[in-house]
């Protein structure tokens, strides 16, 4: 039932990841591409059904789907893209074009269809009034079916810039428009009308509930409820013993408490930081399931573009550091409740009652501050159920971090270097993690999962400005931190700490 469990849990993780990242990209049916992701995984488990999980797989057969399964995913996607055009997102659908003047071709009014209303010559030169030739030097202006491009010179500060410009056009159109400031590929900054798609709702919007309280509050009480029924099997108590006397469920209490306190910080943070810039979303909604963790976690709904570079950094690391540092103390704590067990051919950074903490470096420090000379070369990690909790946010903190398309390291690299430059760091690190996982094969369905992500982040509405110095050095302290959190324990250093 157990393999039931797991393959059912990679399934729906699998299809949300398949349909998330390229739904807008290509036609070839999401349940293909999520049949080929899926192949390895059923062949695996075809595999033990069969002849059991003693006897070990065929070199062959283990390592072909991995390599032949990407390869035939991709190859998929790229044939769905023949004469695909993907329905556009308000910053994303004036990226790719308008990057290169000699391929703009200007559309009339019939031309632009229902997507965008076209500008008339009075609007276009009320426009042009929306650039004082002191801050941003207009030289022509792009007529597109989803969005108007501005080009020209910069003259001033982009934050002055883009301040200056969108208030004079929200001023010009009201709401009737997205101003969208990018780079092109040239490096020079342009920038781009988009159509406000709740421009023609506000009606709906104002009787829309955005907000659930009620929602929010019962699923938080029934995730409650299915972590603390895993913390009661975590904490060893048979089904006969919690039938005979159900007392016993609050030997799961810890565990849940302390898992739903770290998945929840980590999405308060996302959601304070949202309301600090005026960012529309949803309440943190937890997702509960009887089996497995308890809960496949927590998400709030976005609803309104990110408008700047800053908040975009400000959103990826303040959920971060909130979880992190809820997640810190509870691990030291469970470590030090946590009992040791001899290494076997069974511990792995998977296993809770023989974890291996020496794939880790910081992982691996903890441990050995937690339990002292108790840990040893020859030891493992009998993990207390607090810890387990912790662990996971441990873990569920490092995925979250790597700078990889929408992930909160994603948005993290994007804010500091910008989104092609974070797209670059995004491919690299992904290709880093699928070396990495060489070393430590439990990484490789990591890997996985970020190759099946996008590696490109959404564009904030401002997306030039620079950060400051001061964030610069908080992103590079967490960026420093995953970095802790996913090398091994040197050598030399684990015959220091007799590890």
């Amino acid at each position: 039932m157990e393999l039931w469990l797991l393959l059912l849990l990679l399934g729906l993780f699998t299809y949300f990841i398949v349909k998330r990242s390229v739904a807008s990209i290509t036609r070839t049916p999401i349940w293909l591409l999520w049949m080929v992701m899926m192949t390895p995984a059923f062949i695996w488990s075809a595999w033990i059904l069969v002849y059991g999980e003693d006897k070990r797989m065929p070199p062959a057969l283990e390592i072909a789907p991995f390599i032949i399964c990407p390869i035939l995913y991709w190859l998929l996607i790229q044939w769905g893209r023949r004469d695909f055009t993907p329905p556009p997102k308000p910053q994303e659908m004036v990226a790719e074009q308008a990057h290169n003047p000699s391929e703009v071709q200007p559309v009339s009014a019939s031309d632009a269809g229902s997507t965008v209303r076209p500008i008339d010559k009075t609007e276009e030169t009320n426009l042009r009034n929306c650039f004082p030739w002191s801050i941003y030097y207009l030289q022509n202006i792009d007529y597109r079916p989803q969005a108007v491009i501005c080009r020209g010179k910069l003259r001033t500060n982009p934050e002055v810039a883009y301040q200056t410009v969108r208030e004079n056009i929200e001023k010009l159109f009201g709401d009737r428009f997205f101003v969208v400031f990018q780079e092109g590929l040239n490096g020079s900054p342009f920038f781009a009308l988009v159509p406000n798609p709740q421009a023609h709702s506000q009606a709906q919007q104002q009787t829309e509930p955005l907000k659930r309280p009620a929602l929010a509050i019962g699923l938080l009480l029934v995730t409650l409820f299915t972590t603390t029924l895993v913390g009661v099997e975590i904490s060893e108590v048979s089904n006969a013993a919690l039938q005979s006397n159900p007392a016993l469920l609050l030997k799961g209490l810890p565990y849940a408490l302390a898992l739903v306190a770290i998945l929840g910080i980590h999405e308060l943070g996302h959601y304070l930081s949202a309301q600090y810039y005026k960012i529309r979303t949803t309440l943190p909604y937890f997702i509960p399931v009887p089996f497995f963790l308890g809960t496949f976690g927590a998400f709030i709904g976005r609803r309104s573009p990110v408008p700047s570079r800053k908040a975009l950094f400000d959103l990826g690391i303040a959920s971060s550091l909130a979880g992190f540092a809820v997640t810190l103390p509870l691990l030291f704590w469970g470590l030090a409740h946590s009992d040791v067990v001899a290494v076997s051919e069974q511990s792995s950074i998977l296993n809770f009652t023989s974890l291996n903490p020496r794939f880790s470096l910081l992982l691996t420090l903890l441990s050995k501050w937690a339990l002292g000379s108790e840990l040893t070369a020859n030891m493992a990690i009998k993990l207390h159920p607090v810890g387990v909790a912790a662990y996971i946010g441990f873990i569920w903190t490092a995925f979250k971090l790597m700078p990889v398309g929408h992930l909160d390291g994603g948005h993290i690299v994007h804010a500091m270097f910008g989104q092609r430059n974070g797209a670059m760091i995004g491919q690299i690190s992904r290709l880093l993690m699928l070396g990495l996982s060489l070393v430590q094969p439990d990484l490789f369905i990591w890997a996985i999962f970020l190759f099946l992500m996008p590696v490109s982040d959404e564009p904030a509405l401002n997306d030039v400005s620079e950060l400051d110095n001061k964030r610069d050095l908080w992103g590079l302290l967490v960026l420093a931190l995953l970095v802790s959190i996913l090398l091994p324990v040197p050598g030399n250093l684990a015959q220091l700490l007799k590890v």
